[in-house]
Parts: structure tokens; C-alpha cells; sequence
């Protein structure tokens, strides 16, 4: 049983795999608490209903989509292990995302780590994070963005994303620190642009 928020069927809107359909899993509880999150409705766990894992996986199996993105609120506060199991042994692709603070469960294709200030990621995420995605809130920010991609491995994607509600304070920033930097690339949160889930 998870705490289900939400499950739909849409286009991945950041990171590494924009544009991509995708099925999206977002499950309740989250204690990091970063102050611009834009899904702060997940944060209380007990608001979602508690669902079937099984029931979760036949929604996404019957998808047309064979690429799952678990997300949350912060998914890895449950055990993964079974949901990415029956996944894959249905030849579906699993990508998470994840801030990196609890320890890591489920077999994926795919680890987007998006590290917070307030409860930083543990050691053992970084070897094994395929995309690292920091958000630019503020100038302090791109100190942080340095500090994780120090600890990942060399084969990780890097990506600088604006917090919404500041991009355009903010995205000036990220251009020119993204050309004085060129192993970072920006992303952005196109499904916002396209107005789509």
C-alpha cells in the first residue's frame, strides 16, 4: 500500500527526458519542506489515500506509455521494491525522483536527484544518480549546484533549473553561469509553458 496523490498519463516537463510521454506516480509525505515547492498539498501523507501498489501498477501497465516516473513529495520514505519489480518485469521503464534524504529502495532505469539545502541527500545516492537537477532560487544557489556535482559520478547529466516563480530573476543568471560552465545545460519546466499536468 502507498500513499497515492496522484496518477496520470502526460509529457515529462523537466529535466533530462522533457518532452518524453510519461506515466506519473506521485505519492504522498514529504519532510524536507522546501519553501517554494509547488506540490506542497503532498506533504501530509495521511491526505492520500492509501492504494494498492498493485492496483498502481495495472493503471500503468495499461498506459500506452512504457516509461513510469515515480515522484512525490519525497517517494523513497516507502519501499519501492515491489512497484519496480512488476514494472520492469512488464518491460516498463522506472524513473524516479528523488531529493535523495531516505535510503534507496526499487531498481530503476532512471535517478533524477534534486538535492535540498534543508536535508541533504545521503552519500550513497550520488554514485548512482543519472541527472542531477538543482534548483536556482537565488544566487546562493549555484554554490550548492557545485557542491553536489562534486559528489556525482562523471557520467551524470547536470542541470540547472529556475524555481518558477523567480525565472525570470533568475534565468539571466543561469545562461550566463551556464556558459562560463558549459558542463551544465538548464532545464526547464516546459509543461508549465504548455500548460499541461
Amino acid at each position: 500500500m502507498l500513499p497515492l496523490m496522484e496518477n496520470f498519463y502526460t509529457i515529462q516537463g523537466e529535466g533530462f527526458h522533457a518532452g518524453m510521454p510519461s506515466y506519473f506516480v506521485r505519492l504522498g509525505g514529504c519532510d524536507v519542506g522546501c519553501y517554494w515547492c509547488d506540490v506542497k498539498e503532498s506533504w501530509n501523507a495521511s491526505l492520500h489515500p492509501l492504494t494498492n501498489t498493485d492496483e498502481i501498477i495495472k493503471r500503468a501497465i495499461d498506459c500506452p506509455s512504457r516509461a513510469v516516473v515515480v515522484t512525490g513529495g519525497e517517494p523513497l520514505q516507502y519501499n519501492l521494491d515491489h512497484l519496480c519489480k512488476r514494472l520492469n518485469n512488464n518491460n516498463i521503464l522506472t524513473f524516479l525522483e528523488t531529493s535523495g534524504s531516505y535510503p534507496l529502495s526499487g531498481t530503476w532505469n532512471w535517478i533524477c536527484l534534486s538535492p535540498k539545502q534543508q536535508q541533504p541527500p545521503l552519500s550513497e545516492i550520488f554514485s548512482i544518480a543519472n541527472e542531477l537537477k538543482v534548483i536556482i532560487y537565488s544566487a546562493d544557489d549555484f554554490t550548492w549546484a557545485e557542491t553536489n556535482a562534486a559528489k556525482v559520478s562523471e557520467r551524470c547529466h547536470l542541470f540547472l533549473q529556475p524555481e518558477w516563480s523567480r525565472r525570470n530573476e533568475m534565468m539571466p543568471l543561469m545562461v550566463d553561469y551556464v556558459m562560463q560552465h558549459p558542463r551544465w545545460n538548464i532545464s526547464l519546466q516546459i509543461h508549465k509553458y504548455m500548460r499541461i499536468p
